[in-house]
């Protein structure tokens, strides 16, 4: 199992609970894909843009297609970069994946808000590997996991880029270990982290943007 693989896989698990926006969730699996990518030597780091590798392929459909994709002329892409344009669609791409595979059912859904197994076996290798990752502390998946809001108090929301957990009332809880600052990993993927946290908060900005926008045009029609 992929890095990936297995954060698509707990999102599944947690979107009864803990829905994560798709958009969100994409980009972090952009992100891990890259990381799954260093380890398999597909690819290398120089600073922060992605250097395709002589690696043999990864056998992981998805994976490969994102070898295939790589911009391999010089200076090559870089992560932030890379994460926007690998990120879109991706989730629903390793849904799709997933289903494929028999481990989850095929059902109507938004935003991933359903409940996970439902229609799907009760229990696979693949599933528990994920969980056990995850219950293990791992770094890269818990970093990767808490920075889509699929970690912590149990509340809803992101961490922000002080490394402290959204209280989902605009107030934060304890300082902790930021996905961009995460102990146990290479310099190489602590770029990649720091690159998924700093899409995630851009991409927020564009959502609370786009709603005071959309407020503001409302009140318009209304005569306000």
């Amino acid at each position: 199992m992929t890095t990936s693989r297995d954060l698509m896989i707990i999102a599944m698990e947690a979107a009864s609970s803990r829905p994560v926006e798709q958009g969100d969730l994409s980009l972090a699996l952009a992100g891990a894909e890259v990381v799954d990518l260093l380890a398999a030597d597909a690819v290398t780091l120089d600073g922060d843009r992605i250097v395709p590798g002589l690696g043999p392929a990864t056998g992981d459909p998805l994976l490969d297609q994102a070898v295939a994709s790589l911009d391999r002329d010089a200076p090559y892409e870089r992560v932030g970069d890379w994460l926007w344009r690998r990120g879109r669609g991706l989730a629903a791409a390793y849904l799709a994946a997933l289903e494929a595979d028999g481990l989850f059912g095929r059902q109507h859904r938004r935003r991933l808000s359903f409940r996970a197994g439902r229609d799907a076996p009760a229990d696979s290798p693949e599933r528990r590997a994920a969980a056990e990752r995850l219950a293990s502390d791992e770094p890269v998946l818990a970093a990767l996991a808490s920075a889509v809001g699929l970690r912590g108090d149990g509340t809803p929301g992101r961490q922000d880029g002080t490394g402290r957990e959204d209280d989902g009332e605009g107030g934060t809880g304890e300082a902790g270990e930021g996905p961009g600052d995460s102990p146990g990993v290479s310099d190489d993927v602590d770029t990649v982290l720091a690159a998924v946290l700093d899409a995630l908060t851009q991409l927020e900005a564009i959502r609370q943007r786009r709603s005071v926008e959309q407020a503001a045009f409302d009140n318009v029609w209304r005569g306000d």
